[in-house]
């Protein structure tokens, strides 16, 4: 990164150099046309002053009116028909007629002209200043000159020593710059955990705080899935030892009889546990990785819930529970596996810890405009200081009554998960031995 900006610094310099130069030449060569210009004006208004003595034949007499002026400047006489009455440089009858060129044209027209010509070297300009006299001449000064190109040719070495010694100034320059600007990154890298008290620029702060907080999410990620790990290996331990055990007992011949019958039930019973457990711990492993779009249906609410209480009548009659249904048809928009599992977990979990002869009323339908269910027993309830923790994976309340009653612990964690899947509102209300009343708003 520090070589990107080096680089991206070094180049920005290079063309601020190069295109200051050309500026400050194209600038100062017009400074030094207007100069130049201004110069010729002069001399030609000095000339004209000497301007006015006559020949014997009454013609006046230019010659001499020069003296004292520039020897580089030129000067030539041009009458009204475009006859060169008199030239500084050169033999006045071997010239051809001026009536055409520009400043004089512009001399006759407005009593003053200029124009620069370039040569066909490319490496001089000839100026021309133009001035109408008082005998209906025009006298025409010039005077040669290098162009911008010949100027920059020969100022070549000395722009290269001056962009050389930018760019050096520039490449320290920039190095500092870039070791002060990264300065405060690097000791958010090097310190995550303080990120939002290291000495940070202002606009860098939003960001400091976002990778504080997901760097706090990912720690309380980390600590999640080594405690989840911890606790499905504690789980996964209770019911693999007691296979073991009675597997053990009935192979060395140490149960008979009964004990047979009584030992494969409990080895059934902790295998089935032990499938359930395997099957929540999948099925949650992979609503936590979900990202994939997830195909998204029309769903009856109401069927899937009058489904789940259809399959757990026989379940909620041995624990002596009645389980009821009410509501109406009502649709959501959503996943029919994942609804299906919310509803079940919800009243499963409302079955598992109720009391004998107690009730469990599962609601469907809509309310505001919007699709519901609300799944509400009599059942032991749930203490205040546990019901923000009771969605937490492997938490129980009575972990005797859970581990009776066959749960895994991760219904309700599969249920928080489908819920933020679907954009949903959960809500419960609870009160120990008088119930629980859970609501989901889709």
């Amino acid at each position: 990164m520090k070589k990107k900006i080096n680089r991206h610094l070094m180049l920005l310099s290079s063309l601020a150099v190069v295109i200051t130069l050309l500026l400050m030449a194209a600038v100062f060569y017009h400074i030094f046309q207007k100069q130049v210009m201004d110069d010729l004006r002069l001399y030609a208004y000095a000339m004209a002053q000497s301007v006015g003595h006559t020949t014997a034949e009454g013609t006046y007499d230019y010659r001499g009116h020069d003296v004292g002026i520039d020897k580089n400047v030129r000067s030539t006489v041009v009458s009204p028909e475009g006859e060169v009455l008199y030239d500084s440089n050169a033999d006045v009858v071997s010239m051809d007629n001026h009536a055409g060129r520009p400043e004089v044209q512009e001399a006759f027209r407005l009593g003053e002209g200029r124009s620069v010509r370039q040569s066909d070297t490319m490496k001089m300009n000839t100026y021309y200043f133009t001035l109408l006299l008082a005998d209906g001449n025009v006298l025409r000064v010039s005077r040669d000159s290098h162009n911008i190109w010949s100027i920059l040719y020969s100022s070549v070495p000395a722009i290269l020593m001056t962009v050389c010694a930018l760019l050096g100034v520039c490449l320290v320059v920039s190095r500092y710059l870039t070791k002060t600007l990264l300065a405060p990154i690097e000791q958010m890298v090097e310190d995550m955990d303080c990120i939002e008290e290291k000495n940070i620029y202002e606009e860098l702060q939003p960001f400091a705080r976002t990778i504080s907080r997901q760097h706090e999410a990912i720690l309380n990620n980390v600590n999640m899935r080594q405690e989840f790990s911890a606790n499905v290996s504690h789980e996964l331990k209770t019911p693999l030892t007691a296979i073991s055990g009675y597997s053990e007992l009935i192979e060395n011949g140490m149960a008979s009889g009964q004990d047979v019958l009584r030992f494969a039930a409990e080895i059934h019973k902790s295998a089935g546990r032990l499938l359930t457990l395997i099957n929540d711990t999948l099925r949650l492993s992979e609503l936590d990785v979900m990202d994939k779009e997830i195909p998204f249906e029309e769903v009856n609410l109401y069927a899937v819930a009058r489904d789940s209480v259809e399959m757990l009548q026989l379940r909620a009659q041995k624990r002596e529970v009645t389980l009821t249904l009410e509501g109406e048809d009502c649709s959501v928009w959503g996943d029919r596996q994942m609804i299906e599992e919310l509803v079940y977990n919800l009243c499963d979990n409302a079955v598992s810890y109720n009391n004998v002869g107690g009730k469990v009323c599962v609601r469907a339908g809509r309310v505001d405009g919007s699709s519901f269910l609300c799944v509400e027993d009599t059942g032991i309830g749930i203490p205040e200081e546990c019901q923000d923790r009771i969605f937490e994976r492997f938490y129980r309340v009575d972990k005797s009554r859970s581990k009776s009653t066959g749960g895994t612990g991760l219904g309700l964690a599969i249920v928080k998960h489908i819920v933020a899947i679907h954009h949903a509102h959960l809500t419960l209300v609870s009160e120990p031995g008088r119930g629980t009343r859970v609501t989901v708003v889709f």
